[in-house]
């Protein structure tokens, strides 16, 4: 059945599961994640392996993690919300286990999943787009994940849309995720209803008449019941989208996008203004086929199951 264990390292939780070839999981582990502890993640990875491959007969581990991972994907480099710096992660692993183990960077991992057995299974090139708390990516090229020279391809967050524009915690200006992530979100809400409070009257009520205490959820809410602002939120986050994805698709040009993470949960409110600067912004739109912009499919999982995939093959020669 082609049993690998896909783990997911995230700043507060580990999940690790038993994917079989078909991508389905068969049995889960979810733990806290001791986030300012770089031995005490190890040793969580290791103890939900161990868990999981004592139940099952696996034959690879699979680990998805953020930051920088070596080209080899064997070390993470760097990792800005663990203490990791040049972490010989697989082959701590792999010596707990004697499983042969590979690392991937999560928002590739995460990508794989979605290509492999997720809504882009029928795509040869995509860009997969996390709209979170930041902004992430993956892009598979005919098929393969494209990692760069030092494999660090696909932070397309970073991508400078506003030069001196808001300042990203990177140290640089104008990123993407500043103006398109959950956070940026939340914080042209908070800016407008300061600013206009009689326009954000329904989203002050969700949050107490706090502005501070404004969040996605609330938002959210309040843009599907009207409120002005927060759909004028959504409208500037999307538009962004859009405009990010025009400049992608002049370099890539991919099958499709796949949005991914929180704020894709809102569905047409990000999406809508998103398809429509995407068309107003890319070269050529009345020239080239349609390229779709679809929210991804399997949600928290991808990157477990992306990550137990990129292993299987790994060690067992599939391409």
């Amino acid at each position: 059945m082609g049993l690998s264990i896909g783990i997911d390292v995230g700043g507060t939780k580990i999940a690790g599961g038993v994917v079989d070839s078909s991508g389905r999981i068969i049995a889960r582990v979810r733990r806290p994640s001791p986030a300012d502890d770089a031995e005490a993640i190890v040793d969580e990875i290791v103890g939900i392996a161990k868990d999981l491959a004592s139940s099952h007969e696996v034959h690879s581990i699979g680990i998805g993690a953020a930051g920088f991972v070596g080209k080899d994907r064997r070390t993470v480099l760097f990792a800005p919300n663990i203490a990791w710096r040049d972490e010989p992660l697989a082959d701590r692993v792999e010596s707990a286990l004697n499983l042969p183990t590979i690392i991937e960077n999560d928002a590739n991992a995460a990508a794989w999943g979605e290509y492999s057995h997720g809504v882009a299974t029928n795509a040869e090139s995509i860009v997969f787009v996390t709209l979170g708390t930041g902004v992430g990516g993956g892009i598979i090229i005919d098929g393969q994940l494209l990692r760069g020279s030092n494999g660090f391809a696909g932070e397309i967050g970073h991508m400078n849309l506003i030069p001196d524009g808001v300042k990203c915690g990177c140290g640089s200006r104008g990123c993407w995720e500043q103006y398109s992530s959950g956070t940026a979100l939340v914080r042209m809400a908070r800016e407008a209803a300061m600013e206009a409070p009689d326009r954000a009257q329904t989203l002050l009520s969700l949050a107490g008449g706090n502005p501070a205490k404004i969040t996605g959820r609330f938002v959210t809410q309040a843009a599907r019941m009207g409120c002005r602002v927060a759909r004028k939120a959504f409208d500037q986050a999307g538009r962004y989208v859009g405009i990010a994805l025009a400049d992608l698709v002049s370099i890539l040009d991919p099958d499709m996008f796949v949005l991914a993470g929180g704020l894709s949960e809102a569905g047409s409110l990000i999406r809508n203004p998103a398809e429509e600067a995407f068309m107003d912004q890319q070269v050529g739109g009345d020239y080239r086929p349609a390229i779709p912009i679809v929210t991804a499919k399997l949600g928290n999982n991808a990157g477990m199951i992306g990550a137990a995939d990129l292993a299987r093959r790994a060690f067992d020669g599939i391409r």
